[in-house]
Protein backbone atom coordinates (compact mmCIF):
# COMPACT_ATOMS: atom_id res chain seq x y z
CA UNK A 1 0.00 0.00 0.00
CA UNK A 2 2.80 2.41 0.89
CA UNK A 3 4.67 1.59 -2.34
CA UNK A 4 1.50 2.15 -4.40
CA UNK A 5 0.92 5.51 -2.71
CA UNK A 6 4.53 6.52 -3.48
CA UNK A 7 4.18 5.58 -7.14
CA UNK A 8 0.90 7.47 -7.43
CA UNK A 9 2.49 10.57 -5.89
CA UNK A 10 5.32 10.45 -8.42
CA UNK A 11 2.90 9.83 -11.25
CA UNK A 12 1.00 13.03 -10.49
CA UNK A 13 4.11 15.05 -11.39
CA UNK A 14 5.65 13.06 -14.23
CA UNK A 15 7.67 15.92 -15.72
CA UNK A 16 9.13 16.92 -12.36
CA UNK A 17 9.93 13.31 -11.51
CA UNK A 18 11.66 12.81 -14.87
CA UNK A 19 13.75 15.95 -14.47
CA UNK A 20 14.67 14.94 -10.92
CA UNK A 21 15.81 11.51 -12.09
CA UNK A 22 17.82 13.13 -14.91
CA UNK A 23 20.58 14.12 -12.48
CA UNK A 24 21.02 10.50 -11.44
CA UNK A 25 20.86 9.36 -15.08
CA UNK A 26 23.73 11.66 -15.99
CA UNK A 27 25.70 10.70 -12.88
CA UNK A 28 25.44 6.95 -13.46
CA UNK A 29 26.19 7.35 -17.17
CA UNK A 30 29.27 9.44 -16.38
CA UNK A 31 30.58 6.90 -13.86
CA UNK A 32 30.15 3.95 -16.24
CA UNK A 33 31.64 5.79 -19.23
CA UNK A 34 34.66 7.08 -17.30
CA UNK A 35 35.37 3.76 -15.61
CA UNK A 36 35.10 1.97 -18.97
CA UNK A 37 37.59 4.39 -20.53
CA UNK A 38 39.92 4.08 -17.54
CA UNK A 39 39.82 0.27 -17.43
CA UNK A 40 40.34 0.18 -21.19
CA UNK A 41 43.44 2.33 -20.71
CA UNK A 42 44.65 -0.06 -17.95
CA UNK A 43 44.21 -3.06 -20.25
CA UNK A 44 45.97 -1.24 -23.09
CA UNK A 45 48.95 -0.32 -20.89
CA UNK A 46 49.19 -3.91 -19.63
CA UNK A 47 49.11 -5.31 -23.17
CA UNK A 48 51.70 -2.84 -24.46
CA UNK A 49 54.10 -3.43 -21.59
CA UNK A 50 53.57 -7.18 -21.76
CA UNK A 51 54.58 -7.03 -25.44
CA UNK A 52 57.91 -5.54 -24.33
CA UNK A 53 58.35 -8.26 -21.72
CA UNK A 54 58.03 -7.56 -17.98
CA UNK A 55 61.10 -9.76 -17.34
CA UNK A 56 63.34 -7.75 -19.67
CA UNK A 57 66.26 -5.64 -18.49
CA UNK A 58 67.81 -3.20 -20.98
CA UNK A 59 71.35 -1.82 -20.83
CA UNK A 60 72.09 1.35 -22.81
CA UNK A 61 75.55 2.76 -23.53
CA UNK A 62 76.26 6.27 -22.38
CA UNK A 63 75.55 8.33 -19.26
CA UNK A 64 79.28 9.01 -19.20
CA UNK A 65 81.21 12.04 -18.01
CA UNK A 66 84.17 12.97 -20.21
CA UNK A 67 85.96 16.31 -20.16
CA UNK A 68 83.26 17.73 -17.92
CA UNK A 69 80.50 16.82 -20.43
CA UNK A 70 77.92 14.24 -19.36
CA UNK A 71 76.24 12.36 -22.24
CA UNK A 72 72.94 10.51 -22.17
CA UNK A 73 71.81 7.11 -23.45
CA UNK A 74 73.64 6.11 -26.60
CA UNK A 75 75.97 9.09 -26.29
CA UNK A 76 79.06 6.87 -26.37
CA UNK A 77 79.90 3.38 -27.66
CA UNK A 78 80.59 1.87 -24.25
CA UNK A 79 78.90 -1.54 -24.61
CA UNK A 80 80.34 -4.45 -26.56
CA UNK A 81 79.49 -7.97 -27.62
CA UNK A 82 82.03 -9.08 -25.02
CA UNK A 83 79.92 -7.45 -22.30
CA UNK A 84 76.91 -9.42 -23.48
CA UNK A 85 78.78 -12.72 -23.51
CA UNK A 86 80.19 -12.01 -20.02
CA UNK A 87 76.69 -11.31 -18.68
CA UNK A 88 75.48 -14.60 -20.16
CA UNK A 89 78.28 -16.55 -18.45
CA UNK A 90 78.64 -14.78 -15.11
CA UNK A 91 75.16 -13.61 -14.08
CA UNK A 92 73.18 -16.57 -12.64
CA UNK A 93 69.82 -14.75 -12.64
CA UNK A 94 69.97 -14.21 -16.40
CA UNK A 95 67.98 -16.57 -18.65
CA UNK A 96 68.98 -15.13 -22.03
CA UNK A 97 71.06 -12.33 -23.54
CA UNK A 98 70.96 -10.56 -26.89
CA UNK A 99 72.39 -7.35 -28.28
CA UNK A 100 71.38 -4.86 -30.91
CA UNK A 101 73.08 -2.60 -33.45
CA UNK A 102 70.50 -0.25 -34.88
CA UNK A 103 70.19 2.40 -37.59
CA UNK A 104 67.49 4.09 -39.65
CA UNK A 105 67.67 3.54 -43.42
CA UNK A 106 65.61 3.24 -46.57
CA UNK A 107 64.63 -0.25 -47.72
CA UNK A 108 63.32 -0.94 -51.21
CA UNK A 109 61.52 -3.71 -53.04
CA UNK A 110 60.59 -3.25 -56.67
CA UNK A 111 59.18 0.25 -56.97
CA UNK A 112 58.25 0.44 -53.27
CA UNK A 113 60.42 1.99 -50.56
CA UNK A 114 60.12 2.58 -46.83
CA UNK A 115 62.26 4.24 -44.16
CA UNK A 116 62.55 1.91 -41.19
CA UNK A 117 64.76 0.69 -38.37
CA UNK A 118 67.44 -1.74 -39.51
CA UNK A 119 68.60 -3.88 -36.62
CA UNK A 120 71.40 -6.37 -36.28
CA UNK A 121 71.00 -9.03 -33.58
CA UNK A 122 72.22 -12.58 -32.84
CA UNK A 123 69.84 -15.57 -33.15
CA UNK A 124 68.93 -15.26 -29.43
CA UNK A 125 66.89 -12.10 -30.12
CA UNK A 126 63.46 -13.75 -30.58
CA UNK A 127 63.95 -15.89 -27.46
CA UNK A 128 64.84 -12.92 -25.25
CA UNK A 129 62.03 -10.78 -26.66
CA UNK A 130 59.61 -13.75 -26.69
CA UNK A 131 58.71 -12.74 -30.24
CA UNK A 132 57.43 -15.63 -32.42
CA UNK A 133 57.43 -15.67 -36.21
CA UNK A 134 54.24 -15.55 -38.28
CA UNK A 135 55.95 -17.37 -41.14
CA UNK A 136 59.38 -18.57 -42.23
CA UNK A 137 62.31 -18.86 -39.84
CA UNK A 138 64.74 -16.72 -37.89
CA UNK A 139 68.41 -16.76 -38.82
CA UNK A 140 70.72 -19.37 -37.32
CA UNK A 141 74.21 -19.41 -35.82
CA UNK A 142 75.47 -20.42 -39.28
CA UNK A 143 73.89 -17.29 -40.80
CA UNK A 144 75.49 -15.21 -38.03
CA UNK A 145 78.96 -16.75 -38.48
CA UNK A 146 78.88 -16.27 -42.25
CA UNK A 147 77.34 -12.75 -42.21
CA UNK A 148 74.61 -14.11 -44.47
CA UNK A 149 72.56 -11.63 -46.50
CA UNK A 150 69.24 -12.70 -44.99
CA UNK A 151 66.57 -10.66 -43.29
CA UNK A 152 63.47 -11.05 -41.08
CA UNK A 153 60.76 -8.41 -41.50
CA UNK A 154 58.28 -6.85 -39.09
CA UNK A 155 54.62 -6.81 -40.08
CA UNK A 156 54.55 -3.05 -40.81
CA UNK A 157 57.46 -3.32 -43.28
CA UNK A 158 55.73 -6.20 -45.06
CA UNK A 159 52.57 -4.11 -45.46
CA UNK A 160 54.53 -1.14 -46.84
CA UNK A 161 56.68 -3.04 -49.35
CA UNK A 162 54.53 -5.94 -50.54
CA UNK A 163 51.07 -6.28 -52.07
CA UNK A 164 48.35 -7.61 -49.71
CA UNK A 165 48.28 -11.05 -51.35
CA UNK A 166 52.03 -11.31 -51.98
CA UNK A 167 54.20 -13.76 -50.02
CA UNK A 168 57.40 -11.97 -48.93
CA UNK A 169 59.31 -15.19 -48.17
CA UNK A 170 62.12 -15.68 -50.69
CA UNK A 171 61.88 -12.13 -52.02
CA UNK A 172 64.97 -9.92 -52.13
CA UNK A 173 64.84 -6.42 -50.67
CA UNK A 174 67.64 -3.86 -50.61
CA UNK A 175 68.87 -1.96 -47.55
CA UNK A 176 71.63 0.61 -48.07
CA UNK A 177 72.05 -0.94 -51.51
CA UNK A 178 72.73 -4.38 -49.98
CA UNK A 179 70.50 -7.21 -51.32
CA UNK A 180 68.86 -9.21 -48.50
CA UNK A 181 66.75 -12.35 -48.91
CA UNK A 182 63.59 -12.49 -46.77
CA UNK A 183 63.55 -15.69 -44.70
CA UNK A 184 60.91 -14.83 -42.07
CA UNK A 185 58.12 -12.50 -40.97
CA UNK A 186 57.65 -11.64 -37.29
CA UNK A 187 54.26 -11.88 -35.58
CA UNK A 188 52.64 -8.53 -34.87
CA UNK A 189 53.67 -6.89 -31.57
CA UNK A 190 51.86 -3.54 -31.84
CA UNK A 191 52.90 -0.22 -30.31
CA UNK A 192 54.80 0.41 -27.12
CA UNK A 193 53.30 2.55 -24.33
CA UNK A 194 55.24 5.55 -25.71
CA UNK A 195 53.82 5.12 -29.23
CA UNK A 196 56.68 3.32 -31.02
CA UNK A 197 55.61 0.79 -33.66
CA UNK A 198 57.52 -2.38 -32.74
CA UNK A 199 56.56 -4.00 -36.06
CA UNK A 200 58.34 -1.32 -38.09
CA UNK A 201 61.68 -3.14 -38.08
CA UNK A 202 64.05 -5.07 -40.32
CA UNK A 203 66.31 -7.57 -38.51
CA UNK A 204 69.52 -9.01 -39.97
CA UNK A 205 72.25 -11.11 -38.33
CA UNK A 206 74.50 -8.97 -36.13
CA UNK A 207 77.59 -9.75 -38.19
CA UNK A 208 75.74 -8.80 -41.38
CA UNK A 209 74.69 -5.47 -39.89
CA UNK A 210 78.19 -4.76 -38.64
CA UNK A 211 80.13 -5.77 -41.79
CA UNK A 212 77.75 -5.18 -44.67
CA UNK A 213 74.70 -3.01 -43.91
CA UNK A 214 75.14 -0.56 -41.00
CA UNK A 215 78.90 -0.62 -40.56
CA UNK A 216 80.85 0.20 -37.41
CA UNK A 217 83.76 2.45 -36.49
CA UNK A 218 84.74 -0.08 -33.82
CA UNK A 219 83.85 -3.74 -34.39
CA UNK A 220 81.96 -5.37 -31.55
CA UNK A 221 80.25 -2.25 -30.19
CA UNK A 222 76.48 -2.40 -29.68
CA UNK A 223 73.66 0.11 -29.16
CA UNK A 224 71.75 -1.99 -26.65
CA UNK A 225 72.03 -5.18 -24.60
CA UNK A 226 68.78 -6.92 -23.68
CA UNK A 227 68.55 -9.54 -20.94
CA UNK A 228 65.62 -11.76 -19.98
CA UNK A 229 65.07 -13.26 -16.54
CA UNK A 230 62.76 -16.14 -15.52
CA UNK A 231 60.52 -13.78 -13.49
CA UNK A 232 60.16 -10.06 -12.62
CA UNK A 233 61.67 -10.76 -9.17
CA UNK A 234 64.74 -12.38 -10.71
CA UNK A 235 64.96 -9.48 -13.18
CA UNK A 236 65.72 -7.20 -10.22
CA UNK A 237 68.48 -9.58 -9.07
CA UNK A 238 69.81 -9.78 -12.64
CA UNK A 239 69.94 -5.98 -12.80
CA UNK A 240 72.11 -5.81 -9.68
CA UNK A 241 74.41 -8.59 -10.93
CA UNK A 242 74.90 -6.85 -14.28
CA UNK A 243 75.62 -3.49 -12.69
CA UNK A 244 78.39 -5.03 -10.59
CA UNK A 245 79.81 -7.01 -13.53
CA UNK A 246 79.88 -4.09 -15.98
CA UNK A 247 81.23 -1.73 -13.32
CA UNK A 248 84.19 -4.10 -12.87
CA UNK A 249 84.63 -4.81 -16.62
CA UNK A 250 84.65 -1.12 -17.53
CA UNK A 251 86.99 -0.26 -14.63
CA UNK A 252 84.95 2.75 -13.56
CA UNK A 253 87.01 4.92 -11.16
CA UNK A 254 85.58 5.49 -7.66
CA UNK A 255 83.16 8.43 -7.51
CA UNK A 256 82.59 8.49 -11.29
CA UNK A 257 79.28 7.61 -12.95
CA UNK A 258 79.01 4.28 -14.74
CA UNK A 259 79.27 4.53 -18.53
CA UNK A 260 76.03 2.60 -19.03
CA UNK A 261 72.40 2.90 -18.00
CA UNK A 262 70.22 -0.02 -16.86
CA UNK A 263 66.43 0.00 -17.14
CA UNK A 264 64.24 -2.73 -15.66
CA UNK A 265 61.00 -3.22 -17.61
CA UNK A 266 59.29 -4.69 -14.53
CA UNK A 267 59.75 -1.36 -12.74
CA UNK A 268 58.47 0.55 -15.78
CA UNK A 269 55.52 -1.86 -15.96
CA UNK A 270 54.53 -1.19 -12.34
CA UNK A 271 54.98 2.58 -12.61
CA UNK A 272 52.92 2.87 -15.80
CA UNK A 273 50.19 0.62 -14.46
CA UNK A 274 50.05 2.56 -11.19
CA UNK A 275 49.70 5.85 -13.07
CA UNK A 276 46.92 4.41 -15.23
CA UNK A 277 45.02 3.07 -12.21
CA UNK A 278 45.31 6.38 -10.37
CA UNK A 279 43.85 8.11 -13.43
CA UNK A 280 40.97 5.59 -13.54
CA UNK A 281 40.16 6.25 -9.88
CA UNK A 282 40.36 10.00 -10.47
CA UNK A 283 37.94 9.78 -13.40
CA UNK A 284 35.53 7.63 -11.37
CA UNK A 285 35.69 10.05 -8.42
CA UNK A 286 34.99 13.08 -10.62
CA UNK A 287 32.09 11.28 -12.29
CA UNK A 288 30.70 10.23 -8.89
CA UNK A 289 30.36 13.88 -7.93
CA UNK A 290 27.59 14.23 -10.51
CA UNK A 291 25.77 11.36 -8.80
CA UNK A 292 25.93 13.24 -5.51
CA UNK A 293 24.59 16.34 -7.27
CA UNK A 294 21.72 14.20 -8.57
CA UNK A 295 21.02 13.04 -5.01
CA UNK A 296 20.89 16.64 -3.81
CA UNK A 297 18.37 17.33 -6.57
CA UNK A 298 16.18 14.48 -5.34
CA UNK A 299 16.34 15.82 -1.77
CA UNK A 300 15.33 19.33 -2.87
CA UNK A 301 12.40 18.09 -4.93
CA UNK A 302 11.15 15.90 -2.07
CA UNK A 303 11.38 18.84 0.34
CA UNK A 304 9.20 20.85 -2.05
CA UNK A 305 6.87 17.86 -2.26
CA UNK A 306 6.61 17.72 1.54
CA UNK A 307 5.58 21.38 1.61
CA UNK A 308 3.00 20.89 -1.16
CA UNK A 309 1.52 17.76 0.46
CA UNK A 310 1.47 18.97 4.06
CA UNK A 311 -2.38 18.82 4.29
CA UNK A 312 -2.39 15.36 2.68
CA UNK A 313 0.17 14.15 5.23
CA UNK A 314 -1.89 15.69 8.06
CA UNK A 315 -5.05 13.90 6.87
CA UNK A 316 -3.25 10.56 6.67
CA UNK A 317 -1.83 10.99 10.15
CA UNK A 318 -5.23 12.06 11.48
CA UNK A 319 -6.99 8.94 10.14
CA UNK A 320 -4.48 6.56 11.71
CA UNK A 321 -1.37 6.44 9.55
CA UNK A 322 1.82 5.95 11.53
CA UNK A 323 4.87 8.18 11.20
CA UNK A 324 6.82 5.20 9.88
CA UNK A 325 4.32 4.85 7.02
CA UNK A 326 4.94 8.46 5.96
CA UNK A 327 8.69 7.94 6.35
CA UNK A 328 8.60 4.79 4.24
CA UNK A 329 6.51 6.44 1.50
CA UNK A 330 8.99 9.25 0.96
CA UNK A 331 11.94 6.86 1.10
CA UNK A 332 10.26 4.71 -1.56
CA UNK A 333 9.69 7.79 -3.74
CA UNK A 334 13.36 8.72 -3.39
CA UNK A 335 14.53 5.15 -4.14
CA UNK A 336 12.23 4.83 -7.18
CA UNK A 337 13.54 8.11 -8.61
CA UNK A 338 17.18 7.19 -8.07
CA UNK A 339 16.95 3.57 -9.25
CA UNK A 340 14.93 4.50 -12.32
CA UNK A 341 17.65 7.01 -13.07
CA UNK A 342 20.20 4.26 -12.42
CA UNK A 343 18.65 1.90 -14.98
CA UNK A 344 18.42 4.62 -17.64
CA UNK A 345 21.91 5.90 -16.75
CA UNK A 346 23.41 2.41 -17.09
CA UNK A 347 22.09 2.11 -20.64
CA UNK A 348 23.22 5.63 -21.48
CA UNK A 349 26.66 5.05 -19.93
CA UNK A 350 27.28 1.85 -21.93
CA UNK A 351 26.23 3.63 -25.12
CA UNK A 352 28.37 6.68 -24.31
CA UNK A 353 31.42 4.48 -23.63
CA UNK A 354 31.02 2.73 -26.99
CA UNK A 355 30.60 6.04 -28.81
CA UNK A 356 33.69 7.52 -27.08
CA UNK A 357 35.73 4.46 -28.05
CA UNK A 358 34.60 4.61 -31.67
CA UNK A 359 34.98 8.38 -32.19
CA UNK A 360 38.20 8.90 -30.21
CA UNK A 361 39.79 5.56 -31.08
CA UNK A 362 40.38 4.80 -27.40
CA UNK A 363 40.32 1.28 -25.94
CA UNK A 364 37.10 0.65 -23.98
CA UNK A 365 36.55 -2.13 -21.45
CA UNK A 366 32.96 -2.47 -20.27
CA UNK A 367 32.86 -4.02 -16.81
CA UNK A 368 29.60 -5.64 -15.59
CA UNK A 369 30.85 -5.08 -12.03
CA UNK A 370 31.23 -1.33 -12.69
CA UNK A 371 27.71 -1.15 -14.18
CA UNK A 372 26.23 -3.01 -11.20
CA UNK A 373 28.19 -0.90 -8.71
CA UNK A 374 27.06 2.35 -10.34
CA UNK A 375 23.43 1.17 -10.24
CA UNK A 376 23.65 0.17 -6.56
CA UNK A 377 25.40 3.42 -5.73
CA UNK A 378 22.57 5.35 -7.38
CA UNK A 379 20.07 3.52 -5.17
CA UNK A 380 22.14 4.25 -2.09
CA UNK A 381 22.36 7.94 -3.06
CA UNK A 382 18.57 8.06 -3.39
CA UNK A 383 18.04 6.52 0.04
CA UNK A 384 20.65 8.69 1.77
CA UNK A 385 19.34 11.96 0.32
CA UNK A 386 15.75 10.89 0.84
CA UNK A 387 16.15 10.42 4.59
CA UNK A 388 15.95 14.12 5.54
CA UNK A 389 12.74 14.91 3.58
CA UNK A 390 11.17 11.64 4.77
CA UNK A 391 11.96 12.37 8.43
CA UNK A 392 10.67 15.90 8.06
CA UNK A 393 7.38 14.61 6.63
CA UNK A 394 7.05 11.92 9.31
CA UNK A 395 7.56 14.42 12.14
CA UNK A 396 4.80 16.78 11.05
CA UNK A 397 2.23 17.58 13.74
CA UNK A 398 -1.17 16.42 12.36
CA UNK A 399 -3.00 19.48 13.75
CA UNK A 400 -0.50 21.95 12.28
CA UNK A 401 -0.47 20.04 9.00
CA UNK A 402 -4.28 20.15 8.70
CA UNK A 403 -4.23 23.95 9.15
CA UNK A 404 -1.62 24.38 6.39
CA UNK A 405 -2.89 26.25 3.33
Amino acid sequence: MTVLAALQALGRHRARSALTALGVVIGVAAVIAMVSVGQGADASVEAQLASLGPNIVMIFPGATTAGGVRSGWGGASTLTVGDGRAIEKECPSVAGVTWVKRDIAQVTYGNQNWSTAIQGSPPSYTLVRDWPLASGRFFTASDEDGAAKVVVLGRTVVEKLFAPDEDPLGATIRAKNVPLRVIGVLASKGQTSWGQDQDDVVIVPFSTAERRVIGSAFLGTVNLIMVSAPSPAEAIAAEQEMRRLLHDRHRTPPGQDDDFTVRNMAELFEASLMASRVMTKLLATIASISLVVGGIGIMNVLLVSVTERTREIGIRLAVGAKARHILLQFLVESAVLSMTGGVLGAGLGVGAALVIGRLAGWPILLSPAAVALAFLFSGAVGLVFGVYPARRAARLDPIVALRHE
